[in-house]
């Protein structure tokens, strides 16, 4: 994500505390979260996909995603 988004989301914030947001500027915070949260995201599961576990004995394995159930 580029900074300037970054420096927007905070300047919205900022407004927000001080003096409130209109509509569209609501609109505009929710957006760029959300492509910031995306963007977070990616970047960790990206990450997750490179690492390696190195076991006792040396073996080197590669992160399996944990399946899930729901209730957990």
């Amino acid at each position: 994500m580029e900074q300037q988004k970054i420096d927007r989301i905070n300047q919205l914030a900022r407004k927000a505390r001080a003096e409130g947001l209109t509509a569209e500027e609501t609109q505009e915070r929710d957006a760029l979260r959300r492509e910031y949260i995306d963007a977070v995201v990616g970047n960790l599961k990206g990450q997750l996909d490179n690492t390696v576990v190195v076991d006792e004995q040396g073996h080197r394995r590669k992160l399996k995603a944990r399946d899930r159930k729901k209730g957990e």
